[in-house]
């Protein structure tokens, strides 16, 4: 099964749990839902990482957990989704996000210059923040909802397919 899959890679939950930085959420990081491998619980942790990593914001992580505890999503998951938007990759990633929306609002988008600069970074933020964040999020929610729907569609054809390894294996 997927879960397999998935604990390979996973941290253990007292590992997490005993983290000095998250006590400040108190009993709702040992509510034991935020650990389960299940299709609902990864699927929904699909779609908040994907969601939180597309937004171009500080404390992606943070933002990422408080929707997870509520919504019961596979919380190390919800977190290390985020870090798709890693500094290597956000520089093309937002750049795409900007062009998104610079197209969706029909502005002339800007040109990402041979060399990145902090002073290039600023200029953009203050003059084309608009398009940046009309572009992330609509980013954010197509990739939130084909993380949610893949996850799911793929989480069904690996039980059916082991049903019928089974089925075959017993005949």
């Amino acid at each position: 099964m997927p879960r397999r899959f998935f604990k390979r890679y996973m941290p253990h939950p007292d590992r997490i749990k005993g983290n000095k930085s998250l006590r400040f959420l108190g009993a709702l990081i040992h509510d034991s839902n935020l650990w389960h491998l299940n299709r609902h619980s990864v699927s929904r942790a699909m779609a908040i990482g994907l969601f939180w990593a597309m937004i171009p914001m500080p404390m992606q992580m943070l933002a990422s957990a408080l929707c997870a505890i509520p919504a019961r999503a596979n919380l190390p998951i919800a977190i290390g989704l985020v870090w798709l938007t890693n500094p290597l990759t956000m520089p093309p990633v937002f750049y795409c996000n900007y062009k998104v929306g610079a197209w969706l609002m029909d502005t002339p988008a800007m040109a990402m210059p041979e060399e990145l600069t902090l002073a290039w970074v600023t200029q953009m933020l203050n003059t084309h923040w608009q398009p940046l964040y009309l572009g992330s999020l609509v980013m954010a929610i197509v990739f939130a909802v084909l993380g949610y729907s893949l996850t799911q569609a793929y989480w069904r054809w690996w039980v059916g397919r082991s049903w019928r390894r089974r089925q075959h294996s017993r005949r």
